[in-house]
């Protein structure tokens, strides 16, 4: 009776965020541990009660890792500027091939074994993601959105599928382009004008600092994250993160969360309750 009484204690914990957020739209950027084989899992299951309960979630998906393993294996050497691969013809085969053919079509899987009716989708799909090449670095096929053909997905959303998007794109011509997909995932979330965007990672969040490797900021404020970046406070992996959370709070977002994937069921304790975790990004 005792367990019993505390699993209901948890369903009435949830009740208030399941009234707030249903009917809304949260876009979900999974990427490192949250695509293991043992945690994806419990992120498609969270995702799937997710639209049970009313909610509209969409996902974005990574594959970084996949892609340098497998260019590897096939004797091509990843290069990178400034933590941006570059792209050649070559390269975004092996992109297309690991993004759109595997990582894909696995969390697809995924979800539907766990209940839910998940598609997948990349930006040519439908004119999803229009693109144009990145000027600012010689990287080759690497895009930056345009334009995100939101309507289609809405579609998606009204027949109770979940979304799920590769982060490839297509310039006007049709040319295939590499998108970084903590970007593309901002840009998805402010088309759609989501309740919340919320980055599954490797970390549990910003941290003051990083090398002491404390516990993440609980909240922090786009001003504040602003002064990290010019700081120097915020390195590497994280810089996209971090530029993807500005732009999706400018671009109408309500909220932003950085958590991490290598605890189970991460999406259930940020939505579902008081506490959360990881870091609440706010305007």
């Amino acid at each position: 009776m005792e367990e019993a009484l505390k699993r209901a204690k948890v369903l009435v914990e949830a009740l208030p965020y399941i009234q707030k957020f249903s009917g809304k739209t949260v876009v979900a950027k999974l990427g490192g541990k949250a695509m293991g084989e043992k945690l994806s899992r419990d992120v498609a299951q969270d995702i799937v009660l997710m639209r049970y309960v009313g909610i509209k979630p969409v996902v974005i998906h990574g594959g970084g890792e996949a892609i340098s393993s497998l260019m590897k294996r096939l004797g091509i050497k990843p290069r990178f500027i400034e933590g941006n691969r570059v792209t050649d013809q070559e390269t975004m085969d092996v992109v297309e091939m690991v993004l759109v053919g595997k990582i894909n079509k696995r969390i697809v899987s995924m979800l539907n074994q766990c209940g839910g009716r998940a598609v997948g989708l990349e930006g040519r799909d439908g004119q999803l993601i229009v693109a144009k090449k990145r000027q600012d670095k010689p990287l080759g096929l690497v895009g930056e959105v345009e334009e995100v053909n939101s309507s289609y997905v809405q579609i998606l959303q009204k027949e109770g599928f979940i979304p799920v998007i590769a982060p490839v794109g297509a310039d006007r011509k049709g040319v295939a382009l590499n998108i970084n997909a903590d970007i593309m995932a901002a840009e998805v979330a402010s088309a759609l004008k989501a309740e919340k965007l919320i980055f599954v990672t490797d970390v549990e969040g910003i941290l003051e600092d990083p090398s002491s490797g404390k516990t993440p900021i609980s909240t922090i404020t786009l001003k504040q994250i602003g002064d990290m970046l010019a700081k120097g406070m915020i390195e590497k992996g994280m810089v996209p993160k971090v530029e993807g959370c500005q732009k999706a709070l400018e671009g109408g977002v309500n909220k932003v969360h950085i958590i991490s994937g290598k605890l189970s069921h991460s999406l259930l304790l940020e939505i579902f309750t008081d506490e959360g975790i990881g870091t609440e990004i706010i305007r």
